[in-house]
């Protein structure tokens, strides 16, 4: 049996191997060593230096200079082949360290820079873990590229004599590109282009590529929303062969299909959209039945009708999976054709449709169930802000069927709340744009009332479609089906938001589900117009996971339903498009279909969906950043909506674009991080600045190419 001293010194050489393995090309000697080991190194000084000559003697360390140590590469090649191994997905840092997602641990593993090896971002890569500590993060190496999703990359051209660089503008890409100039195809210096990377082998410490695209000067609108675009490698225009197929599609219905299906041309239905929107995907209609009985039909697009299996239309569909929306554009899924005239629900003509009938009673309760093929034509196109109105007012045109509507979603948004749907109400930022889309002015849309209206009567539909084929009778298995699912929050996730609002003044209870809903609902609401609001709201999301796209139904978490998914818009989400398939193949009583095909297009479509709302995200960070270009000098109410060791975030008030103060700015004292408390203190004069408080700021900086601001504060003396 091992003494003491024999168990202390194995820990130690463990602690050591991995402290080598974690740094390969670092030299250290033994007390270099002791102090990258931290405590456990101080207390064990003395065993240091002949643990490492001991390691030496096994080849696991190599004795570089007199009392310097390096890691053996022959160990670190024998350690390849010895796990344990995880694979996932890389998320790069601008620091070069990453992070590997992978559904195969409850955490993330940190990928120190040194061993991220020939990764970029979004790769799909092999990880070696090392062994861990209890209080330390899983930590690893990458040590294969199974398969390099990042081929293209955006940036500026760095051109000189010999040979150029790409600086890619994503914060995910710490290293530049080398271009031979027979590769530049025309790009001059400082424009921005597109380049694919044709090679990364060692040696190199940078990855080799020839340029594709020449985008255009940097700060031109066209240019940096195809720049934006082009990083997330999402489509700005359709090929030809797909538009000359949709062109080809026949407006006009016939007789034979008219008769297929369920008439519903003479019911009261109307549109509520986005006053901008043209892609019309629902319609409601209304329709008393009796005094306390009514028949609400939710109707949907019929996309499959038209976009069939094994055609151009389909592939680019599935490819895309999702419409994008840019700050200044939508980039649809389906060619306008298609989008915009032959499936969208345009008001007084014939359209065909798939449709959920519900037969309601005066108490929102639904008493029978229909579904199927349908045939409408809409009596009138509102506006969001038009019904909105109605509901106000109580005039204008088929009000009464409105607020019929309004006060039966009502209903069903108290039951839903009831039962446990977290209510996640952002305000979503929107710009007024000159007609070279510069931004003059930002504003804010909130949900009302008639977005509300829209939501509860899409979501039920939703969840009637998911029930129809989910709930299997008796011992019949449930077919395969895409259903959009929502986890349960991570545990370790929710503990540690429990303890950060608890700081800042909050109470999260975490026992039951009924009781983590409630309290995600009241921490949102009372955190509203608050420093941290934005803060708060971004970490009860991250606390959660994410939703998306499976045939595998674990129910939806944050709408607290146990079916779901998404049939209501076909036009814009492929989705949509495949439950519309898949319920009429049911329907028609064909057999179940393949779970494994359709769990590959659920991963595709999750993955498209992210990378959209990334896009999205980026576009509305820039726009932010270009709207505040012109206003450097100029000083602004803001609340501090983040720390770091860098500094402090700042979301000014009334536009809610957020920027740092560096804390290289905050020269009336030294200033360092209050992590624990979630505050920036100077060391001499102890002024702190904790997150939620209100200062004012003066614009110093905006960057447009790295879509960052930065901010100096204003002493309430009036210096800065």
């Amino acid at each position: 049996m091992a003494t003491k001293k024999e168990r202390i010194k194995q820990k130690l050489s463990d602690s050591i191997i991995r402290v080598f393995e974690s740094s390969p090309r670092q030299l250290y000697n033994y007390k270099q060593l002791s102090k990258a080991l931290g405590e456990e190194g101080q207390e064990n000084k003395k065993f240091l230096q002949g643990i490492l000559y001991s390691l030496a003697k096994e080849g696991i360390l190599i004795e570089t200079y007199k009392g310097k140590f390096q890691i053996s590469p022959a160990h670190l090649e024998k350690q390849k082949h010895i796990g344990p191994f995880i694979t996932g997905e890389v998320d790069m840092k601008q620091t070069g360290k990453a992070y590997v997602i992978t559904d195969e641990l409850l955490e993330d593993v940190r990928i120190a820079p040194n061993n991220t090896g020939y990764a970029l971002h979004r790769d799909k890569v092999k990880v070696r873990l090392f062994p861990r500590r209890k209080t330390d993060k899983q930590e690893g190496e990458i040590i294969e590229v199974i398969e390099r999703r990042t081929t293209r990359l955006v940036g500026v051209i760095q051109k000189s004599k010999q040979y150029a660089f790409l600086i890619p503008s994503s914060k995910s890409v710490p290293v530049d590109i080398f271009i031979p100039l027979e590769n530049i195809h025309g790009a001059k210096d400082g424009d921005k282009a597109i380049v694919e990377i044709t090679e990364w082998l060692p040696p190199s410490k940078n990855p080799f590529g020839k340029v594709v695209e020449v985008l255009g000067r940097p700060g031109v609108n066209e240019v940096e929303m195809h720049a934006i675009l082009a990083e997330y490698n999402l489509p700005a225009r359709f090929e030809k062969k797909v538009e000359e197929e949709a062109e080809k599609i026949p407006v006009d219905i016939s007789k034979q299909e008219i008769e297929a299906r369920r008439d519903f041309r003479e019911e009261v239905t109307f549109t509520i959209d986005p006053v901008d929107a043209k892609d019309f995907d629902d319609a409601l209609s209304v329709r008393k039945l009796s005094d306390n009985r009514w028949e609400v039909g939710v109707h949907i697009a019929d996309v499959t009708h038209y976009v069939k299996p094994g055609t151009a239309l389909e592939d680019e569909a599935l490819q895309r999976s999702t419409s994008i929306y840019l700050v200044d554009r939508t980039i649809p899924m389906l060619p306008e054709k298609l989008s915009n005239m032959v499936c969208s629900l345009r008001p007084n003509e014939d359209k065909l449709t798939f449709s959920v009938i519900f037969t309601l009673n005066e108490n929102a309760r639904i008493l029978t169930t229909w579904m199927g093929r349908t045939i409408i034509n809409s009596n009138h196109r509102f506006s969001y802000e038009q019904v909105q109105d109605i509901i106000e007012s109580g005039k204008g045109p088929y009000k009464d069927e409105i607020l019929l509507l309004n006060s039966m979603a009502g209903i069903i948004r108290k039951k839903r709340m009831r039962n446990g749907a977290i209510d996640f109400d952002r305000q979503e930022v929107r710009f007024k744009l000159s007609d070279n889309g510069k931004p003059l002015d930002v504003y804010f849309k909130e949900q009302k009332e008639a977005h509300k209206l829209i939501e509860e009567f899409m979501l039920l539909a939703n969840k009637a479609v998911a029930e129809k084929v989910g709930k299997a009778s008796g011992k019949q298995k449930p077919k395969t089906f895409v259903y959009r699912v929502h986890d349960i929050p991570n545990p370790e996730k929710l503990n540690t938001l429990k303890e950060f609002v608890r700081k800042l003044g909050y109470k999260v209870k975490t026992d039951t589900r009924t009781n983590i809903a409630s309290s995600f609902n009241r921490l949102l609401k009372e955190s509203q117009g608050k420093g941290e609001e934005n803060l708060i709201e971004t970490l009860t999301i991250r606390t959660m996971a994410k939703a998306e796209y499976s045939t595998q139904n674990i129910g939806h978490y944050g709408l607290a339903f146990d079916h779901y998914t998404h049939f209501t818009s076909p036009i814009r989400r492929y989705p949509d498009m495949m439950v519309h398939r898949l319920l009429a193949r049911y329907e028609n009583g064909q057999p179940s279909a393949n779970q494994e095909e359709y769990e590959d297009y659920c991963k595709h479509s999750s993955q498209m969906e992210k990378r959209a709302q990334e896009a999205e995200r980026d576009s509305i960070k820039y726009k932010q950043v270009e709207f505040l270009a012109d206003k450097i000098g100029k000083e602004f109410e803001g609340l501090i909506s983040g720390v770091s060791k860098w500094g402090i975030f700042v979301e000014i008030k009334e536009n809610k674009c957020e920027g740092m103060v560096r804390m290289s700015d905050m020269d009336d004292d030294y200033y360092y991080l209050d992590e624990e408390n979630y505050r920036v203190i100077g060391n001499n004069k102890k002024k702190e600045y904790k997150l939620g408080s209100p200062v004012r700021i003066l614009i110093k900086k905006a960057d447009l190419q790295k879509k960052e601001l930065d901010f100096v504060l204003v002493q309430e003396e009036g210096r800065r």
